[in-house]
Protein backbone atom coordinates (compact mmCIF):
# COMPACT_ATOMS: atom_id res chain seq x y z
CA UNK A 1 0.00 0.00 0.00
CA UNK A 2 1.44 2.96 -0.73
CA UNK A 3 0.77 6.72 1.14
CA UNK A 4 1.83 10.41 0.34
CA UNK A 5 3.98 12.67 2.04
CA UNK A 6 2.53 14.34 4.96
CA UNK A 7 3.45 17.70 5.95
CA UNK A 8 3.18 18.48 9.84
CA UNK A 9 3.90 22.18 11.01
CA UNK A 10 3.95 22.98 14.55
CA UNK A 11 3.48 26.39 15.73
CA UNK A 12 4.38 25.53 19.24
CA UNK A 13 7.74 25.10 20.79
CA UNK A 14 7.91 21.26 20.24
CA UNK A 15 9.68 19.58 23.62
CA UNK A 16 12.67 17.57 22.17
CA UNK A 17 11.28 13.74 23.57
CA UNK A 18 7.88 14.07 22.37
CA UNK A 19 9.97 14.93 18.74
CA UNK A 20 11.96 11.72 19.63
CA UNK A 21 9.07 9.74 20.24
CA UNK A 22 6.79 10.77 17.33
CA UNK A 23 9.82 9.90 15.33
CA UNK A 24 10.23 6.74 16.72
CA UNK A 25 6.46 5.57 16.26
CA UNK A 26 6.38 7.10 12.84
CA UNK A 27 9.72 5.08 11.62
CA UNK A 28 8.11 1.91 12.82
CA UNK A 29 5.12 2.79 11.46
CA UNK A 30 6.62 3.51 8.01
CA UNK A 31 8.50 0.39 8.12
CA UNK A 32 5.53 -1.74 8.79
CA UNK A 33 4.00 -0.40 5.61
CA UNK A 34 0.80 1.57 8.16
CA UNK A 35 1.76 4.99 7.77
CA UNK A 36 2.98 7.83 4.92
CA UNK A 37 6.11 9.24 4.70
CA UNK A 38 6.65 12.82 6.86
CA UNK A 39 8.46 16.15 6.90
CA UNK A 40 7.69 17.80 10.07
CA UNK A 41 8.63 21.57 10.25
CA UNK A 42 9.00 22.84 13.97
CA UNK A 43 10.94 25.25 16.60
CA UNK A 44 12.20 23.31 20.08
CA UNK A 45 12.78 24.87 23.24
CA UNK A 46 16.57 26.28 23.86
CA UNK A 47 18.74 22.47 24.14
CA UNK A 48 21.70 21.09 22.91
CA UNK A 49 22.14 17.24 21.33
CA UNK A 50 24.80 15.27 21.28
CA UNK A 51 25.54 13.05 18.04
CA UNK A 52 26.85 9.85 17.87
CA UNK A 53 30.60 11.15 17.15
CA UNK A 54 29.91 14.24 20.01
CA UNK A 55 33.18 14.88 22.00
CA UNK A 56 32.86 15.64 26.05
CA UNK A 57 35.05 18.31 25.61
CA UNK A 58 32.98 20.30 22.94
CA UNK A 59 30.19 21.19 25.16
CA UNK A 60 31.44 24.31 27.10
CA UNK A 61 28.83 25.13 29.20
CA UNK A 62 26.95 22.24 30.12
CA UNK A 63 24.48 23.57 32.31
CA UNK A 64 23.16 26.34 30.11
CA UNK A 65 20.79 23.87 28.46
CA UNK A 66 19.07 20.85 28.33
CA UNK A 67 21.44 18.15 26.82
CA UNK A 68 20.31 15.87 24.93
CA UNK A 69 22.19 12.64 23.55
CA UNK A 70 20.42 10.76 20.23
CA UNK A 71 21.71 8.46 17.88
CA UNK A 72 21.72 10.72 14.77
CA UNK A 73 25.30 10.85 13.49
CA UNK A 74 27.16 14.02 14.08
CA UNK A 75 28.48 15.98 16.84
CA UNK A 76 26.83 18.97 19.19
CA UNK A 77 24.19 21.15 17.32
CA UNK A 78 22.03 23.78 19.27
CA UNK A 79 18.26 24.19 18.49
CA UNK A 80 16.04 26.77 19.90
CA UNK A 81 13.67 29.40 19.03
CA UNK A 82 14.08 31.32 15.58
CA UNK A 83 15.70 28.09 14.19
CA UNK A 84 13.20 25.89 11.83
CA UNK A 85 13.78 22.49 12.27
CA UNK A 86 13.32 19.64 9.59
CA UNK A 87 12.70 16.22 10.48
CA UNK A 88 12.58 13.77 7.54
CA UNK A 89 10.98 10.39 7.72
CA UNK A 90 11.43 8.57 4.50
CA UNK A 91 11.38 4.86 2.54
CA UNK A 92 14.71 5.46 1.04
CA UNK A 93 13.78 1.60 -0.11
CA UNK A 94 11.50 3.49 -2.50
CA UNK A 95 14.08 6.26 -3.01
CA UNK A 96 17.35 4.43 -4.42
CA UNK A 97 18.57 2.48 -1.21
CA UNK A 98 21.17 5.22 -1.33
CA UNK A 99 22.37 6.83 2.08
CA UNK A 100 25.35 9.18 0.62
CA UNK A 101 22.60 10.70 -2.28
CA UNK A 102 19.46 11.05 0.18
CA UNK A 103 22.38 13.33 2.29
CA UNK A 104 23.12 14.94 -0.81
CA UNK A 105 19.62 15.07 -1.58
CA UNK A 106 19.10 17.02 1.91
CA UNK A 107 22.21 19.48 1.22
CA UNK A 108 20.36 20.43 -2.17
CA UNK A 109 17.17 21.05 -0.22
CA UNK A 110 18.80 23.53 1.98
CA UNK A 111 20.52 25.04 -0.87
CA UNK A 112 17.64 26.02 -3.01
CA UNK A 113 15.42 26.84 -0.09
CA UNK A 114 17.97 29.68 0.64
CA UNK A 115 18.58 30.64 -2.91
CA UNK A 116 14.71 31.57 -2.36
CA UNK A 117 15.84 34.18 -0.47
CA UNK A 118 19.49 35.37 -2.24
CA UNK A 119 21.89 33.55 -0.11
CA UNK A 120 24.23 31.23 -1.63
CA UNK A 121 24.26 28.25 0.42
CA UNK A 122 27.28 26.07 -0.58
CA UNK A 123 28.89 22.45 0.51
CA UNK A 124 32.36 22.11 2.33
CA UNK A 125 34.22 19.05 1.82
CA UNK A 126 35.03 17.71 5.15
CA UNK A 127 32.11 19.84 6.80
CA UNK A 128 28.56 18.58 7.27
CA UNK A 129 26.30 21.56 6.49
CA UNK A 130 25.50 24.40 4.24
CA UNK A 131 27.39 26.98 4.57
CA UNK A 132 27.92 31.10 3.48
CA UNK A 133 31.04 32.55 2.08
CA UNK A 134 31.33 36.10 3.82
CA UNK A 135 33.94 37.59 2.22
CA UNK A 136 37.66 38.61 3.26
CA UNK A 137 38.26 38.72 7.31
CA UNK A 138 40.70 39.10 9.43
CA UNK A 139 44.40 38.77 7.76
CA UNK A 140 41.99 38.81 4.53
CA UNK A 141 41.33 35.16 5.44
CA UNK A 142 38.02 34.51 3.69
CA UNK A 143 35.29 34.18 6.78
CA UNK A 144 32.98 31.24 6.26
CA UNK A 145 30.17 30.52 8.65
CA UNK A 146 27.04 27.57 8.94
CA UNK A 147 24.06 28.59 8.24
CA UNK A 148 21.69 24.89 8.32
CA UNK A 149 22.98 21.64 10.00
CA UNK A 150 22.61 18.23 9.08
CA UNK A 151 21.91 15.06 11.29
CA UNK A 152 20.52 12.16 9.59
CA UNK A 153 20.04 8.28 11.01
CA UNK A 154 18.79 5.48 9.03
CA UNK A 155 16.85 2.30 10.82
CA UNK A 156 15.93 -0.59 8.22
CA UNK A 157 16.25 2.31 5.06
CA UNK A 158 13.58 4.85 7.28
CA UNK A 159 14.86 7.88 7.68
CA UNK A 160 14.50 10.21 10.75
CA UNK A 161 16.07 13.30 12.48
CA UNK A 162 16.87 15.46 9.52
CA UNK A 163 18.30 19.44 8.74
CA UNK A 164 18.03 22.67 10.93
CA UNK A 165 18.21 25.96 9.34
CA UNK A 166 18.87 29.41 11.34
CA UNK A 167 15.68 31.57 10.30
CA UNK A 168 16.79 34.31 13.58
CA UNK A 169 17.93 32.61 16.40
CA UNK A 170 19.57 33.98 19.06
CA UNK A 171 23.50 33.23 17.89
CA UNK A 172 24.98 33.74 21.15
CA UNK A 173 23.13 30.50 22.23
CA UNK A 174 26.05 28.13 20.16
CA UNK A 175 28.71 29.44 22.17
CA UNK A 176 27.78 26.96 24.59
CA UNK A 177 29.10 24.40 22.44
CA UNK A 178 31.84 23.79 19.82
CA UNK A 179 29.06 23.02 16.85
CA UNK A 180 29.59 20.08 14.90
CA UNK A 181 33.12 19.98 16.28
CA UNK A 182 34.35 23.07 14.26
CA UNK A 183 35.91 26.08 15.85
CA UNK A 184 37.39 27.89 13.33
CA UNK A 185 34.41 29.06 11.94
CA UNK A 186 31.43 30.80 12.83
CA UNK A 187 27.43 30.55 12.88
CA UNK A 188 25.10 32.96 10.87
CA UNK A 189 21.43 33.06 10.19
CA UNK A 190 18.41 34.30 7.41
CA UNK A 191 18.73 37.78 9.55
CA UNK A 192 22.29 37.76 10.45
CA UNK A 193 22.77 38.23 6.57
CA UNK A 194 20.07 41.05 6.22
CA UNK A 195 16.97 38.92 5.45
CA UNK A 196 14.17 38.88 7.53
CA UNK A 197 11.78 36.33 6.51
CA UNK A 198 9.06 34.98 8.37
CA UNK A 199 9.09 31.40 10.04
CA UNK A 200 5.49 30.63 7.53
CA UNK A 201 8.06 32.24 4.37
CA UNK A 202 10.43 29.70 4.97
CA UNK A 203 7.99 26.42 5.46
CA UNK A 204 6.68 28.04 2.00
CA UNK A 205 10.04 27.69 0.37
CA UNK A 206 11.10 24.75 1.94
CA UNK A 207 7.93 23.38 0.39
CA UNK A 208 9.09 24.46 -2.98
CA UNK A 209 12.61 23.76 -2.84
CA UNK A 210 11.26 20.17 -1.63
CA UNK A 211 9.13 19.36 -5.10
CA UNK A 212 12.16 20.42 -7.42
CA UNK A 213 14.41 17.83 -4.78
CA UNK A 214 12.67 15.16 -4.18
CA UNK A 215 9.36 15.15 -6.39
CA UNK A 216 6.83 14.87 -3.85
CA UNK A 217 3.79 17.16 -4.43
CA UNK A 218 4.61 19.51 -1.10
CA UNK A 219 1.25 19.25 1.12
CA UNK A 220 0.10 15.81 0.48
CA UNK A 221 -1.10 13.60 2.91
Amino acid sequence: MSFSLEWRISDDLVPYDQALAFMEERVAAIRAGTASECVWLLEHPPLYTAGTSAKPEDLLWADRFPVYHTGRGGQFTYHGPGQRVAYVMLDLKKRGSDIRAYVHDLEEWLIRTLARFTVKGERRDGRVGIWVDRGPGPGLARREDKVAAIGVRVRQWVTFHGVALNVDPDLGHFQGIVPCGISEYGVTSLWDLGNTPTMEDVDCALMAAWQEVFGDPAGGG
